[in-house]
């Protein structure tokens, strides 16, 4: 039986199609990264909305691909008829992961995020290229595991604006850095299980002043990924989907269009 985010989106696929035979709108997923929580796509989604997209903001619990990417997944499961699937930074190796072998997910959109392959980890990808300033204005914080083991989760430091959301009003960091929810530091050790991106079409979003994950670094990746296309904001810092709301929200209607 679908959850009920899924029941409304089957509602809403059989009133798009109507008599008519219109296309069916996919519902969109939209998957935060580190640092983060669900509300930093609180200017994308309304755009969204009204052009007609039902659209979800998972939330991702940052522990590290094999709790995050099942997860994702099982949200992915409750959800009838097409999906759009997106995210920005981490949540993009989780999605690469979560998406493998889900038949509902028609797209991947990638906004200045990890698009890792196969056995990749994502501390091979940020080491790739030069110019990550994120790791070192990032605070560890010592925690029990289920296990009883002790791990290590990061937040980020209220110094952190510069290189993670420079374009971004001071007051509005300030926000996000008291609201963000920590990950996990293993996160960057766990390898990448599955490539849903050699089978699921993907869109990618390029963050010209991102120093977070190196412009360079998303670039590689999503030419790798086949990108059907990929656009460039060259004043933008690692949070885009903050700063230009309306850019980012073109691009998932771009990849919605196209598989639809």
């Amino acid at each position: 039986m679908a959850t009920p985010l899924g029941a409304e989106a089957a509602t809403a696929a059989t009133a798009q199609t109507g008599r008519s035979g219109a296309k069916i709108k996919p519902t969109i997923v939209l998957v935060h990264g580190g640092y983060a929580d669900s509300s930093c796509w609180n200017g994308v989604i309304p755009e969204l909305q009204r052009e007609g997209y039902i659209t979800i903001a998972g939330s991702n619990p940052l522990r590290g691909i094999p709790t995050d990417a099942p997860y994702i997944g099982s949200l992915l499961d409750s959800i009838s008829g097409p999906v759009v699937l997106v995210a920005h930074s981490m949540g993009g190796t989780v999605i690469t992961n979560a998406a493998a072998g889900k038949s509902n997910v028609k797209a991947l959109v990638y906004i200045a995020a990890f698009v890792p392959d196969v056995g990749e980890t994502q501390g091979d990808l940020i080491n790739k290229f030069p110019g990550s300033e994120v790791l070192p204005v990032s605070v560890p914080v010592p925690y029990t595991k289920a296990d009883g083991t002790t791990g290590t989760d990061l937040y980020l430091s209220k110094d952190g604006q510069a290189a993670f959301a420079v374009d971004i009003p001071t007051a509005t960091f300030r926000l996000l850095q008291a609201t963000q929810r920590p990950f996990d530091a293993d996160s960057f050790i766990y390898p990448t299980q599955a490539a849903a991106w050699r089978t699921i079409p993907s869109w990618g979003l390029v963050a010209g002043q991102d120093k977070a994950i190196p412009p360079a670094c998303e670039r590689f990746m999503y030419s790798r990924a086949n990108a059907r296309k990929v656009v460039e904001v060259p004043t933008a810092s690692h949070v885009v989907m903050i700063s230009q709301p309306r850019i980012v929200a073109d691009l998932i209607q771009d990849a919605a269009t196209a598989t639809s």
